[in-house]
């Protein structure tokens, strides 16, 4: 192993076929990020595969089972780049079951629409997370004034 920290994360949507939601976790630390969105997820364990730790990651942050949809495509090979010594890789999903509720290091929890990407692109992001959002809007084709724009 590199030394390199892997997490997984969740974009949880309504519905994998039609998706018109996407749930969002809002954090509470380290300090750098309370108050800002992410996708809900952690870090991969030793000896544990991604899938599996996002299954676990969601069940201990939210409270839910999901299915897992495919995997967002990253811009490197190892996953969306957080810092220097971290890495993000992503899967859509759906909620399988129980309903969500911050849990572990989240105060809040919402539903956005994906009628308007501008709704989510609006929301402070923790920074490594917003292209993965760009990215993720663009890969539903939800249409936004600013998801194409610098």
């Amino acid at each position: 192993m590199t030394g390199q920290i892997l997490v997984v994360g969740g974009a949880v949507l309504d519905s994998l076929g039609e998706p018109t939601r996407m749930l969002v976790a809002r954090r509470t630390a380290p300090e750098q990020f309370a108050g800002l969105w992410e996708f809900p997820g952690g870090k991969v364990e030793p000896d544990e595969a991604p899938e599996a730790a996002l299954h676990r990651e969601l069940r201990e942050e939210l409270g839910i089972g999901v299915r897992l949809g495919s995997e967002l495509h990253a811009v490197t090979a190892a996953g969306w780049p957080l810092s220097e010594k971290a890495s993000m890789r992503v899967w859509l999903a759906e909620i399988a079951q129980g309903e969500p509720r911050p849990l572990e290091d989240h105060d809040e929890v919402k539903w956005f629409s994906l009628a308007d990407g501008d709704e989510a692109l609006n929301l402070p992001w923790i920074p490594a997370d917003f292209p993965i959002v760009r990215a993720l809007l663009q890969s539903l084709d939800v249409r936004s004034d600013s998801a194409t724009g610098s």
